[in-house]
């Protein structure tokens, strides 16, 4: 998809979220919606004076033409973007399905009734009544229809079972009934049809009268007694149980508006940072300790605890994990801010025709940092698996043995062959590497399918382009080992699997990067040696595209720099 109507589909996805109580811009358009429903509305009763329509027929006309033209833009759009509300919209089918559900129907019927007049030899009163229908929309807005939805939702199991429950009496009651009445009054009671008629017709006060056929014997209205008690039942079960469900309903929106308060405090405690000593850019720091947001926001880990279990943009890492284990580190405990707007994690076009990936972001969060900056230092493409669709059993994008055995990881592979479809591409995972401090080399190229080699001529290998691929190499090894001291290798401890991710990608050229741990999380320099990564790559892989350094690390954006939502571009 084009990045411009991707971004496009993503605004007015923020546009339809139907929240009037968050502070965004795009909360102009609900009001605007809501007002527009309101008209419609007032037009559709002023229409029914006659006096009114001699008089205004013709403004009223043109609030009812005005109204139409802009629901039906809006409702077309809302139905095109409707993947963009659930994956299950995607594609032709899945517009039906939205088209199909309550607030889809709605927009339809009230919407696209009015141009079939134009062709159809229907009233236009007729269709004209459609739309009140309009009204209906506004419980999108509604926090009120929200939560009753909801409780009914959440308690639908149980008041299945009493409903099915009081059926089943019921129907054993009025068989009952009919065996006593049928001996007292058989013209009245000629058959079961009319005793179980009578039985369920009291429990809507038999509005009609087609079941004024009361039982006359004792043992007869004893049951209609006990059928009594039941419809009273009826509506006291489900009441009760909508009662119960408003306030456990109404509890989780309070705790879920303090767990929101408690994500927003840990984000805003990602503050750009200003790396002075080196490249005087700006960065969303790296992570955050746990203890520095105990002590400095006034949370408790519990609190800590629940908002990362629930934010999708938050994830708890031990630097530990970083650390060879022979080489005795410590446990420090630390959080770790990332960006989403797919369903697997975060996917920017930046219309390169190189891509950088992160396979791990969860089972290795911080390499999520170092890969994304690559990416953005470089003007690349960036495509991050940061969510877990399983969180007991978390898996790595980068060896696969199934497609499909995540439910993500289709889409996750679709979006970075749709990205590196060009000529000369290029795709690179970049994870980390957790060897001892005594090992050689910090920076890890691997393409071949087997360690300790570094020959070009390995069949499996996803590399067209070696002479390239060669004048990268040495760019990068040479200005590492040059400027900080971190030595590279190709092959030697690490090789690229028969399962690895790059035998299901389309690019013309893949391999991977794998970086120790310790040169981006505990070197002084890091953000520097991450630029120059970046700038080497660059210029070998893309130097005909100009590299921009992003406005956002140039110059702090003054109110919008708190985390990555704030930082990415």
């Amino acid at each position: 998809m084009n990045p411009k109507i991707l971004k496009f589909k993503q605004e007015l996805n923020r546009v339809f979220d139907d929240n009037l109580h968050t502070k965004q811009w795009h909360n102009y358009v609900d009001y605007a919606i809501i007002g527009f429903i309101v008209l419609s509305t007032i037009e559709v009763f002023l229409s029914t004076y006659d006096g009114i329509v001699a008089r205004y027929g013709t403004w009223l006309h043109v609030i009812d033409y005005l109204t139409t033209a802009f629901f039906t833009i809006e409702v077309s759009l809302r139905i095109w973007n409707a993947d963009q509300l659930d994956p299950k919209y995607k594609g032709f089918w899945g517009r039906v399905r939205y088209c199909f559900s309550f607030y889809g129907l709605i927009d339809i019927l009230s919407t696209y009734p009015f141009y079939l007049h134009f062709f159809m030899p229907i009233p236009y009163v007729a269709l004209k009544a459609l739309r009140i229908a309009r009204l209906l929309r506004i419980f999108r807005y509604m926090k009120a229809f929200s939560i009753l939805s909801r409780a009914i939702s959440s308690k639908k199991d149980e008041m299945k079972v009493s409903l099915q429950f009081l059926a089943i009496v019921t129907l054993i009651l009025s068989f009952v009934l009919f065996f006593v009445e049928h001996e007292a009054q058989p013209e009245v009671y000629n058959n079961g049809w009319t005793s179980v008629v009578w039985a369920f017709a009291q429990y809507i006060g038999d509005p009609g009268g087609f079941a004024d056929t009361p039982p006359i014997t004792f043992t007869g209205r004893i049951i209609a007694c006990i059928i009594g008690i039941l419809g009273i039942a009826i509506f006291a079960v489900p009441a009760g149980l909508i009662g119960s469900a408003f306030t456990e309903v109404m509890e989780k929106d309070e705790k879920k508006e303090k767990i929101e308060g408690y994500i927003n405090s840990i984000v805003h405690s990602f503050k750009f940072d200003k790396d002075q000593q080196h490249t005087g850019l700006f960065y969303v720091p790296r992570y955050i300790p746990l203890d520095r947001i105990l002590t400095r926001k006034f949370l408790t880990q519990e609190n800590i605890l629940e908002a990362v279990k629930t934010s999708d943009c938050l994830h708890l890492y031990n630097l530990m994990d970083a650390k060879n284990s022979q080489d005795e580190p410590e446990n420090k405990v630390v959080v770790i801010n990332y960006y989403k707007n797919r369903p697997y994690g975060c996917c920017i076009d930046r219309g390169s025709k190189v891509t950088i990936v992160s396979t791990s972001g969860h089972t290795e969060p911080a390499t999520g940092w170092l890969a994304y900056h690559i990416a953005k230092l470089g003007g690349f493409n960036y495509v991050a698996k940061d969510i877990e669709s399983d969180p007991d059993n978390p898996t790595t994008y980068y060896n696969v043995s199934d497609v499909n055995a995540c439910p993500n990881l289709p889409l996750f592979i679709e979006d970075i062959n749709r990205l590196s479809a060009k000529e000369g591409s290029w795709v690179i995972p970049i994870l980390g590497a957790i060897g001892l401090l005594s090992r050689p080399t910090q920076i890890h190229f691997c393409y071949n399918s087997t360690k300790h080699d570094d020959s070009y001529d390995d069949p499996n290998s996803r590399i067209s382009d070696y002479s390239l691929f060669d004048k990268m190499y040495n760019a990068v090894s040479e200005e590492l080992e040059k400027e900080y001291g971190y030595k590279s290798d190709k092959n030697e401890w690490y090789a690229i699997g028969k399962n690895n991710i790059a035998h299901h990608i389309v690019a013309d050229n893949v391999f991977t990067i794998r970086v120790e741990c310790r040169v981006w999380l505990y070197d002084a320099h890091f953000l520097s040696i991450i630029k120059s990564m970046s700038e080497k790559l660059h210029d070998t892989l893309e130097p005909e595209k100009a590299l921009v350094l992003p406005p956002e690390m140039v110059t702090r954006p003054k109110g919008k720099d708190f985390g990555m939502e704030d930082y990415v571009n």
